[in-house]
């Protein structure tokens, strides 16, 4: 039945958290729901542009957008807190109970961000993205968007990842429990990733996105590039390094305070 929901019923039921994008099997697979994408794309193309906001109420609150996608407001009964300072959450993306929301940070349509995670300053949640919980996404942390094709895998980051300052997850990369991405990781599809633990190299497709294992610690790194050329003048490509797998000194590190993770903001800093 839900597969026949269209228009607000459908954005009504991803904002409530009753619809996903993507879901969890008990496998540990993820399965997308290639329909809801279909749907957010009609609502996209048959949604004309209009100015949301009043210029006299607010001018620096006014700005044009699809009629059918104006900005999410919150209330206390949602048990979620966004400081103030120029955050925006769009129609059609769930925000779960206990989420912290730092300025400022965006949440686009189709996003799903589960109980007590945290959402930095400069951060971005894309389109679709499915975002565990207890996960840290640290400032400037940028989630990739990814709604068509329809088919495609979402960015997906599973429950207590830590997503350092400056990192980059694009092209349905998904992120496993518990993995520890540091400040400045970029990660797309194809990223080769080299595990110094297990003695492997890591990779995907665009059809078959990259996968970082449960509990992975991954700093930036580099590789020689290929070629004369690239060896004669001592050239490096991108790539990351998984260094160790989670362990007692790596919680201690990436924990975020309790009363930071309370989302009534009733005793909260």
């Amino acid at each position: 039945m839900s597969e026949h929901l269209q228009g607000d019923e459908l954005l009504d039921a991803l904002e409530a958290g009753e619809l996903r994008v993507a879901s969890r099997a008990s496998d540990g697979s993820w399965v997308v729901h290639a329909w809801i994408k279909n749907e957010l794309l009609r609502i996209f193309r048959s949604s004309e542009n209009v100015v949301h906001g009043d210029p006299l109420e607010n001018p620096l609150g006014v700005f044009v957008d699809k009629a059918a996608l104006p900005v999410q407001r919150f209330y206390p009964a949602r048990r979620v807190r966004i400081v103030p300072g120029g955050s925006s959450v769009r129609r059609g993306a769930h925000l779960a109970a206990g989420v912290i929301a730092m300025p400022p940070m965006y949440v686009n349509v189709g996003a799903f961000v589960g109980t007590g995670t945290m959402i930095d300053s400069h951060a971005l949640v894309g389109s679709c993205a499915q975002i565990g919980e207890r996960v840290h996404l640290s400032a400037a942390a940028q989630i990739g968007g990814v709604l068509e094709p329809a088919q495609a895998r979402p960015v997906i980051v599973e429950d207590d990842a830590f997503i350092g300052g400056g990192c980059g997850i694009y092209e349905g990369v998904m992120v496993r429990a518990r993995a520890v991405l540091s400040a400045g990781v970029v990660l797309t599809a194809s990223t080769r990733v080299f595990d110094l633990v297990r003695e492997q190299e890591l990779g995907g497709t665009r059809d078959a996105p990259l996968e970082i294992p449960e509990g992975a610690v991954v700093i930036p790194g580099t590789r020689p590039a290929r070629g004369a050329f690239a060896g004669k003048h001592g050239l490096q490509m991108h790539c990351a390094l998984i260094v160790k797998y989670r362990d007692e000194k790596t919680d201690s590190a990436t924990a975020l305070e309790q009363a930071l993770r309370a989302g009534d903001g009733s005793k909260t800093p």
